[in-house]
């Protein structure tokens, strides 16, 4: 299952989300996979700490052997890193991935990434795919290679307007480049059950038929301990609240 983290609206916790899940389903036994696609690196950093810096290769040296039409190409695990937890790999981002972006559009270099998941597939049982908070080469790409998509969402009336948007947006890629792509569902981020606009606003997006999960994220400080220390939640602390919500929500995904 290769699953894609994306909203084009910055700040919802897609980094958070995509490593904390891959974190649970490889604690669950599953070959699984992280790649960082977004030039900020915050997966990176959040699974590697500072060796992130230092690691290679990255996915920036994938685009430009495929930019170099290169006669010695490498297998697409040679881009996977070890981390420190058992049975996850990451591919890390690079600062610089976003010059690359106007060459690979320029040679309708679009697919590289879903040859290059497809490879991955072989390889690993679970693929989660941390996005650039943009609707861009990179984000379309990731889309286009993978199975499916979840949307982090938190309740405030612009996530809201954004949300449609994306939406149509997801639509056109599964229209015209990946009739296979669904919206797994909207996985709803520093969810305050107390307060009543998150509460309607998510009743709202129910009854509008939208797939919302079921298990919601709550705010927590304790999850910047977590990226300070380069630990996804079950591995600082599994009790917390917040852990047995990832939990539960890996729970709602497909192939859990």
């Amino acid at each position: 299952m290769k699953r894609v983290i994306f909203n084009q609206k910055g700040g919802v916790g897609k980094s958070t989300i995509a490593v904390n899940l891959a974190a649970i389903a490889a604690s669950q036994g599953k070959r699984t996979l992280l790649i960082d696609i977004d030039p900020q690196c915050n997966s990176s950093r959040y699974v590697l700490g500072a060796a992130a810096h230092d690691a290679t290769p990255t996915l920036k040296d994938y685009f430009e052997q495929v930019l170099s039409f290169s006669q010695f190409a490498q297998p697409a695990g040679h881009y996977a890193h070890p981390t420190p937890f058992d049975n996850l790999s990451i591919i890390v981002a690079h600062p610089e991935l976003g010059d690359l972006q106007s060459k690979l559009e320029s040679r309708n270099k679009i697919y590289k990434l879903r040859d290059l998941l497809r490879e991955l597939g072989k390889e690993y049982d679970q693929i989660f795919i941390d996005t650039p908070p943009a609707y861009n080469f990179f984000s379309q790409a990731a889309l286009i290679g993978a199975d499916s998509c979840l949307i982090p969402f938190d309740c405030d009336d612009f996530s809201r307007q954004a949300l449609y948007t994306l939406i149509n947006n997801i639509k056109e890629i599964k229209a015209d480049h990946n009739a296979d792509l669904a919206i797994e569902g909207i996985v709803v981020n520093q969810f305050q059950p107390r307060a009543s606009l998150p509460r309607r606003m998510v009743e709202q997006l129910t009854e509008e038929g939208l797939p919302v999960f079921e298990n919601k994220l709550s705010s927590s400080i304790r999850i910047r301990e977590s990226h300070e220390r380069n630990l996804p939640m079950i591995h600082l602390d599994r009790n917390h609240k917040l852990s047995q919500e990832y939990l539960a929500l890996y729970g709602e995904l497909k192939n859990s």
